[in-house]
């Protein structure tokens, strides 16, 4: 548990992420991928930490910030991935760090967002109709079966 003074793990990690990202984009070896792409994942870093920071603040609106949290995180990652794919980065060593930190703060993410947000049976969405649950076998199915 966090006091009040005390960031949760989840904000430390998109601050350690962030921090990264803006130290592999500093060591980027073409300027055009430092300007381009850069700082698209320079924004999208930032994006994540303000985001996690609003889901941890606003307790009213939490399961709509866990969701956009997610979200942001995936869409980092995206980006990451175009950026390995133009060789904007130093090393694959470098961005194969960066990445692991991007999923285990997605999988926090993830999970935050499953532990605030409504259960429902049903994935057809808000205006589906609520459904019983099926009864998997009944009283004459079992004595029918051990005979």
């Amino acid at each position: 548990m966090t006091s009040r003074f005390q960031s949760p793990p989840i904000i430390r990690a998109a601050e350690r992420l962030l921090v990264e990202l803006e130290q592999a984009v500093r060591a980027f070896p073409a300027r055009y991928h430092r300007y381009s792409i850069g700082e698209d994942l320079r924004r999208q870093g930032a994006d994540v930490l303000r985001t996690a920071w609003r889901a941890w603040h606003e307790q009213s609106q939490r399961a709509h910030w866990t969701g956009e949290l997610k979200w942001a995180v995936d869409e980092l990652k995206q980006t990451m991935q175009i950026a390995k794919m133009l060789h904007a980065f130093d090393s694959f060593r470098r961005f194969e760090h960066i990445a692991r930190q991007a999923a285990e703060l997605g999988a926090q993410a993830g999970g935050w967002h499953r532990k605030e947000s409504p259960r429902v049976q049903n994935a057809g969405g808000h205006r589906a109709v609520p459904q019983r649950d099926q009864k998997l076998s009944t009283r004459a199915a079992s004595a029918g079966a051990n005979p």
